[in-house]
């Protein structure tokens, strides 16, 4: 029986038993009833969007995600009662179904009027209108939202003078202006802050309990005057407890390098100390790191001012060199122990250091496979040290392969790699005395890389040069001011290269010699490994090569074809440029919508006429167009090269766009729809080639388009995903795929890969 028949039958008979389903109350105890749903309408406001109140419910009900379908609550119900086998597996890999509480209403609707008076609408209401019907309940939430008050006034009246001045001098970057409204929200980050902007300045002992704020709104219906007091005095205390603020200066400066929190004796087995600039590094006598290195990123110095911005750029210095496992920095006041008037109050600095395991290894692969019979596998695998100089150095060593075959088929393309890295917690040749929080980069890359093809062998020896760092939280930046790479061509089929029709193709096969310079901007709104709210980020990659070679072009000797040469090999010449934009947005339970915008555009001049073969572009893929195999695509329109025994579509410019939704299934088990368009082209191709080229009239009817689903099995630690893309439009045949072509010849592909597509 064919692959095709088999799956159609498994689909039929799941939706067969999906809809001969008991429904999803039959395991209810009896008396309850389901929880269906929970909304919530806005009755007096159109701009106040109903998911800002959504996590303040404290009853959620089941996920709804195919087709407003939760399947796993019908599978659930497939169990017998009896609580042994069968009721226990079909339990296992269901979804028990939420057994509605109207208790947990009252509290939602106190959660709701509670963050509704921290954002400012007072006096707010909300009523809940449980209804219930076979046994299912939707509780409708109306929220009529309080009134809101501008401030019309601020005053500041602060006690202290020192902190008075500080403060009113500051007041430009206050959160708190008039004319917003007043919101416990906004005077809890503004007292944050001031708390902030006082322990800058030496306040050790200031905090925001320090900070009153009174809002008046007797005189007017819709203003509020507002007075923020700063106390000598807390707000557990009384003008009784009055003292003075005192400003508090560096000591001393202690540094634990190889601090082991485990350990009931660890002071007794310290052996060996240095004093580096005033600080003094500590260590059991292993000297994990070198205490220079420390020291260096060490921000606090002995006889400075306190200040918490200062401790928290270490901090963030010692937690970028990812070397600890635990950074812990603890202030403590030096007591006066004789009773004489101090000149200056004192705190000293511990810094405890966990280092964490320095070695270790990680794997990654990939498989795709087709209706067509191509198999694809890429598995790799790194070793890493992450101090392998007792600097924090961080050395890779990685060993990639790819294979692409067909069963019962001599067809087959062989890829071998091996790379190695060194980075550097510094700028090599460059002064990083700029870097006061961050910890800037050097990084160091050499990559050979071996491919054989039935139509030729190719050789890659690459090396990088570069530098890697950010700027605040959210801007990322990479340049590289060497980018070498040398690509030999052995073996090369004379049969294959003259069926080449395409001469700018026939250029992208020959030996050449790349020298240039690239770049990377990255921005996101949230750089945590895991976000968990909306984020967004972008990535712009710029690549220039040949130009510096080109000053040079007098001196450079002449192939047979008049281009310059280094070393007999002719030189590249282009520019190139790819930006990545992607927007994932979060939904209640756990469910996601990530879309992708992907644009590259390549050029070849001077020297060069095609970009060479390595820097095209091409499409399709576990993470691509997951409809067809990876490089099957483009370029535009055209049919597949078969003078290529596995599919190498190539072309200069590269359109994508990406969908996907994500929600859970059951256990670790996510799932995934998506849909995916997009296409290469050529900017220049042999006269009888236009199919490949990108132009205006024709570009929407050369956009391939796929869809699909799968399934991912979320770790934590890595997610392994099987996905099943489904072409729904062919540029190739112009042809549109309905369900009467489901699962045939040429119209499907199967990816498996590690981590989302995007």
């Amino acid at each position: 029986m064919r692959k095709s028949s088999i799956l159609k039958i498994l689909a039929f008979i799941f939706i067969i038993l999906s809809a001969v389903s008991c429904g999803t109350v039959k395991m209810l105890p009896e008396g309850t009833t389901r929880l269906k749903d929970n909304k919530i309408k806005i009755t007096n406001s159109t701009k106040f969007h109903e998911s800002n109140l959504e996590p303040y419910i404290r009853q959620k009900s089941n996920t709804n995600f195919i087709f407003a379908v939760n399947p796993f609550l019908h599978i659930y119900n497939w169990s017998n009662g009896k609580g042994k086998g069968w009721d226990k597996f079909m339990q296992s890999i269901g979804q028990a179904p939420v057994v509605f509480d109207s208790n947990l209403v009252v509290k939602s609707k106190d959660n709701i009027l509670n963050h509704l008076d921290y954002l400012g609408y007072y006096n707010s209401s909300v009523d809940a209108d449980v209804s219930t019907k076979n046994r299912l309940t939707v509780v409708e939430y109306n929220v009529t939202l309080g009134r809101r008050y501008r401030i019309s006034d601020i005053r500041y009246i602060i006690a202290d003078t020192n902190i008075k001045a500080l403060v009113l001098s500051d007041t430009l970057n206050s959160l708190i202006k008039r004319g917003d409204f007043i919101s416990e929200k906004t005077l809890t980050e503004e007292s944050a802050r001031l708390e902030s902007l006082v322990r800058n300045h030496g306040y050790y002992n200031f905090s925001r309990n320090y900070i009153f704020a009174e809002a008046d709104t007797s005189g007017s219906r819709a203003d509020a005057n507002l007075l923020l007091r700063i106390e000598n005095f807390t707000r557990n205390e009384t003008s009784k407890d009055s003292r003075e603020h005192k400003q508090y200066y560096i000591r001393k400066v202690d540094i634990y390098s190889d601090y082991d929190p485990t350990s009931v004796d660890y002071d007794s087995i310290l052996k060996d100390s240095v004093v580096i600039g005033g600080v003094t590094v500590i260590n059991s006598g292993k000297q994990n790191f070198r205490p220079k290195v420390i020291a260096k990123l060490n921000r606090l110095v002995p006889g400075q001012l306190y200040s918490e911005s200062l401790s928290g750029k270490t901090y963030d210095r010692l937690v970028a060199l990812r070397n600890f496992s635990g950074v812990n920095l603890q202030f403590d006041e030096v007591k006066n122990t004789d009773n004489k008037v101090k000149a200056k109050e004192e705190v000293d600095c511990t810094i405890r250091l966990t280092p964490s395991k320095p070695q270790g290894y990680k794997i990654n692969l990939e498989a795709s496979s087709n209706s067509n019979n191509l198999w694809g596998i890429s598995p790799a695998v790194s070793y890493y040290h992450k101090n392998l100089f007792r600097g924090g150095e961080w050395f890779t060593l990685g060993l990639m392969g790819n294979s692409q075959f067909k069963l019962n088929d001599d067809t087959k393309s062989t890829e071998l790699g091996v790379s190695a890295g060194l980075s550097i917690p510094n700028f090599l040749m460059i002064p990083d005395r700029i870097f006061k929080s961050n910890l800037p980069r050097t990084e160091i890359g050499v990559t050979y890389n071996y491919q054989s093809r039935k139509e030729f062998t190719r050789n890659l020896i690459s090396l990088n040069y570069g530098y890697n760092w950010k700027m605040g939280e959210r801007f990322f930046y990479r340049f590289d001011p060497v980018q070498l790479s040398i690509i030999k061509l052995f073996n090369l089929s004379n049969s294959f290269y003259q069926s080449l029709s395409d001469p700018f193709l026939k250029d992208a096969y020959k030996n050449h010699f790349d020298l240039g310079a690239g770049g990377t901007v990255f921005y996101t709104t949230d750089a945590s490994p895991n976000p968990k709210k909306t984020y967004f980020y972008a990535r712009w990659t710029n690549n220039l090569s040949g130009n510096i070679l080109s000053l040079f072009n007098k001196t450079l000797p002449l192939d047979s074809t008049g281009n310059r040469t280094v070393w007999n090999t002719r030189y590249a010449q282009y520019v190139r440029s790819d930006i990545t934009a992607v927007y994932t947005l979060r939904f209640k339970g756990k469910t996601s919508l990530a879309t992708r915008f992907n644009i590259g555009v390549g050029y070849a001049y001077g020297n060069s006429s095609s970009m060479p073969f390595e820097k095209l572009f091409y499409a399709g893929g576990a993470n691509s167009l997951r409809g067809w195999q990876s490089r099957s695509v483009g370029p535009g329109s055209s049919q597949m090269d078969t003078t290529f025994s596995i599919p190498n579509q190539t072309g200069d410019f590269k359109f994508e766009i990406n969908s996907e939704y994500r929600f859970p299934l059951f256990w670790k088990i996510e799932g995934g729809l998506f849909v995916d368009a997009g296409n290469i082209w050529n900017l220049k191709a042999e006269e009888g080639r236009e199919e490949t080229l990108l132009k205006k009239d024709t570009f929407l009817k050369t956009i391939a388009l796929n869809w699909g689903g799968g399934l991912r099995l979320n770790l934590e630690f890595v997610i392994l995903r099987l996905d099943m893309g489904i072409i729904a439009y062919d540029p190739r045949t112009s042809k549109w795929y309905g369900f009467n072509n489901f699962l045939r010849r040429n119209t499907y592909s199967l990816q498996f890969g590690v981590g989302y597509p995007f």
